[in-house]
């Protein structure tokens, strides 16, 4: 493939000579992103529900549920209460005033009056407006629509001891998205610092880590903000994908570099004349350089060899030409392994464009381009770094020929895969325990945004509407009933369905029509109290009944929230025994929660029933996930095969490759459930988990065997495979395992950071993901990739490159006729 390595050096050649111009164009395309294009975090849809298909029983159940608030409008709750004692007419005149002013924000269709609570010391306005239900859209015009609400509160002048917060669903989501743009920005930051700090230890040098992060930094922040343009749009976004761009980028990119920068050390350090196919310059001997160019003679040696990255004929290169030269060589030796590194990733995250789960199809854009932009990058901005910075890059790390010293891995790496037999066995038996374990894992809910930022303006109206609305908390579990006839026609059968709901013991708490405030009706006064007053969403907080009737009439007045405008749909805000519907245990009884939906449909003659809310949703969404493992992970195998097979120029590698990674994966998951489930005592991993390992591995973990196999390959033409595997893993160790140590760091950093800066809910899947993926890494890094794969090398011997003519001992275009030992280890 004499070709790729020409191609590759043109590359290498151009982004030396026009290396200033590159640097200019990713700068001032990064500055031009961030003035004109929105962030990815405040775009990207933080509610799981709106990620699920049409077909799943939740998303029946919210349609069924669209006539309490409107097919298309989104709802949010504004708490107004007083903290002395019951509301005056001062504070209801106010409340009147805050409503009318609430109807003018932008976007609002309506603002109703939801009831006033049994204590009589709050009240509540349901805010109807008309925004995209799903997508990045949806996301900025709630975050705008929130914003515009709690501005008219606060210039509302509200009487003293009189408090108006927002609350509910909607309003917890912003808050919830605003804090997630802090812990992007976190990571972000965090993750940065942590590679650099790694980077110098293993360069040994102040200016090579930050050449390293540079790229990736760049590409996170133009990756970002062309997603959230896409975004806006109408391209399906996951919530998780800020977060995970970050991750990816950083991790991904890092390799790249190390990839690229370390085999430019070694060019240097080697005393080649830098880009050159033959002996060292210090030999003596005349050679040719791989990438062409005019003559000149190396500065170590005597004799004529032509220079890899052009330029007139010397007598001696400076220090900055053999660099620029060593660069191209690099740029023509790894460009390709960079190249189908990136590849496979970008295929494996296209593969989640198949998945019928939003959250995980959602990544396929953002992430794809991400990385695409990434190996652009890799290819161009990194070596012009390299350029401009000369030998300076590596200072005070010596690059002259001869100098440096292996890493410490990679040499004992080639010591112990001296021994492939033991090597192989001894790790497959500790990777089959551990793989046995995950047959114990436990899938456990997405913790999602059931619980506000602490301190923020949707916190303490949920802790309003928990202390006087009980029947109609923040995060309730609406059974949906669509009735034969409208409610005040049929009472009656309102009532069989509360007290069908009342009794299952599913429920702890159950409230609806007949007691929305709190204070219970019979059948006959809600009838009577429709033929007076007519429907109660039509009712007003204007006309007040005497004293005595108060009572009854606001708690049919606040019925308003339960019975659809037309009062053929009813729901039922029920307390699961079950617990937190944002725990697991509460997942895991949705399907018995639904048969008592349908058990008290039956009993009021219901047509239609439903039940919505977190739990649902959660246990809709981990139902579709593991479809979704089942379905996107052979695709992913498939094309990834593939891929390998073409790099390989092999049939044979590409197997048992796929196959390690699979080994992985197992004893990874294997390895987390025993750490969160055996040893905490977590009820279950987050379901994310298992996906998100499992396409880590597979794409990121092939990025480490694209570099050793390529590497194992190059070596194999000129020595004995034994010798070739060894010498491979001498020169690549300290790349991989570096590369290894900045991916699990970046993943352990999101675990610290986003814990910490999370809501209650999203610490433990934060954490869950975090360690997983940080512990798979490792695993894979420092086991699988330097150890067990070249142990099945020298094993596999000559089959390796089957069908190529490398297997077959034939001469290699540039490298004679490999040793007849060469394919038989």
């Amino acid at each position: 493939m004499a070709f790729v390595g020409t191609l590759f050096a043109a590359v290498g050649r151009l982004s030396v000579r026009y290396r200033w111009a590159i640097v200019a164009a990713w700068l001032a395309g990064a500055v031009a992103a961030m003035a004109l294009l929105p962030s990815l975090s405040n775009v990207t849809q933080s509610d799981n529900t709106s990620f699920l298909p049409a077909s799943a029983p939740s998303e029946q159940a919210a349609r069924l549920a669209s006539p309490l608030q409107g097919a298309s409008l989104t709802a949010v709750t504004v708490v107004a209460a007083a903290s002395g004692g019951p509301l005056t007419a001062a504070d209801q005149l106010a409340i009147a005033r805050l409503s009318s002013a609430l109807s003018r924000v932008g976007r609002v269709v309506v603002v109703r009056d939801a009831g006033q609570s049994a204590d009589g010391q709050a009240e509540q306005l349901t805010v109807l407006a008309a925004l995209a239900q799903s997508g990045g859209l949806a996301t900025a015009q709630q975050a705008t629509l929130v914003a515009g609400l709690r501005e008219i509160i606060r210039a509302a002048a509200l009487p003293a001891g009189l408090v108006a917060h927002t609350a509910g669903t909607v309003a917890t989501r912003v808050d919830n998205n605003a804090s997630s743009t802090k812990t992007g920005g976190q990571v972000q930051w965090f993750s940065i610092i942590f590679v650099i700090a790694l980077l110098i230890a293993v360069f040994r040098s102040a200016l090579a880590p930050l050449i390293a992060v540079l790229p990736a930094l760049v590409v996170v922040l133009v990756a970002e903000r062309l997603t959230a343009e896409a975004a806006v749009h109408g391209l399906g976004v996951s919530q998780i994908a800020s977060l995970l761009l970050i991750v990816l980028v950083l991790g991904a990119g890092t390799d790249y570099a190390l990839f690229l920068m370390f085999r430019v050390r070694e060019e240097m350090r080697a005393g080649l004349p830098p880009g050159g196919a033959g002996p060292a310059a210090a030999g003596g001997k005349a050679s040719t350089a791989a990438a062409g160019g005019k003559a000149s003679t190396a500065a170590a040696g005597g004799k004529a060899s032509t220079a890899a990255a052009g330029g007139k004929a010397s007598t001696a290169a400076s220090p900055k030409e053999r660099c620029h030269e060593a660069i191209v060589l690099a740029v023509a030796r790894v460009g390709e392994t960079i190249t189908f590194s990136a590849g496979i990733l970008v295929a494996a995250l296209l593969s989640l464009a198949t998945a019928s789960f939003s959250l995980y199809s959602g990544l396929a854009a953002p992430l794809a381009i991400a990385i695409a932009l990434m190996l652009i990058a890799g290819l161009t901005l990194l070596p012009a770094l390299l350029a401009i910075c000369g030998p300076v890059a590596f200072w005070p790390s010596s690059v002259r020929p001869g100098g440096g010293r292996a890493g410490w891995w990679g040499g004992a790496c080639a010591r112990i895969v001296r021994r492939p037999v033991a090597t192989l066995t001894a790790g497959l038996v500790v990777f089959c325990g551990l793989a046995v374990a995950s047959a114990s894992y436990l899938a456990a809910g997405f913790g999602g945004p059931a619980t506000a930022p602490a301190g923020s303006d949707s916190a303490r109206g949920d802790s309003l509407l928990a202390r006087h609305f009980p029947q109609t908390a923040a995060n309730p579990t609406l059974v949906v009933l669509r009735l034969r006839r409208p409610a005040w026609a049929d009472p009656a059968a309102v009532a069989e369905a509360g007290r069908q709901l009342a009794a299952d013991p599913q429920f702890t708490a159950v409230s609806g029509p007949l007691d929305a405030n709190g204070t219970a009706l019979t059948p006959a006064q809600y009838a009577a109290l429709y033929a007076t007053h007519g429907p109660p969403r039509a009712m007003t907080a204007a006309a007040r009944l005497p004293r005595a009737g108060l009572a009854a009439y606001e708690s049919y007045r606040a019925s308003g929230s339960y019975v659809s405008a037309d009062g053929y749909t009813i729901s039922f805000a029920t307390s699961l025994a079950a617990g937190n519907p944002a725990a697991t245990a509460a997942a895991r009884a949705v399907p018995a929660v639904r048969a008592a939906a349908a058990r008290a449909a039956r009993a009021a003659g219901a047509s239609a029933s439903g039940v919505t809310g977190q739990a649902p949703f959660t246990y809709d969404v981990a139902q579709l996930s593991d479809s979704d493992l089942r379905t996107v992970i052979p695709i992913a195998i498939a094309v990834i095969a593939v891929l390998l097979a073409v790099v390989m120029r092999s049939l044979v590698a590409p197997l048992y490759l796929i196959a390690s990674v699979v080994l992985s994966y197992f004893a990874a998951l294997g390895l987390t459930v025993l750490l969160f489930v055996g040893v905490a005592g977590q009820p279950g991993l987050t379901f994310i988990l298992p996906f998100l390992l499992f396409m880590f591995l597979l794409a990121l973990g092939e990025d480490y065997n694209v570099l050793v196999m390529t590497r194992i390959r190059e070596e194999a033409r000129r020595l004995p495979l034994r010798e070739a595997v060894g010498q491979a893993l001498s020169v690549t160790g300290t790349t991989v395992t570096s590369a290894g140590l900045v991916l699990a760091g970046t993943f352990g950093v999101l675990a610290i950071v986003g814990s910490s800066s999370a809501g209650p809910q999203n610490v433990r899947t934060i954490v869950d993901v975090g360690v997983g993926l940080a512990l798979g890494v490792l695993m894979d890094t420092f086991l699988v990739r330097t150890l067990l794969v070249p142990s099945a090398v020298v094993l596999i011997g000559r089959w390796n490159w089957w069908p190529s003519a490398l297997c077959r001992g034939a001469a290699v275009p540039g490298h004679g006729r490999p040793p007849a030992i060469t394919c038989r280890g």
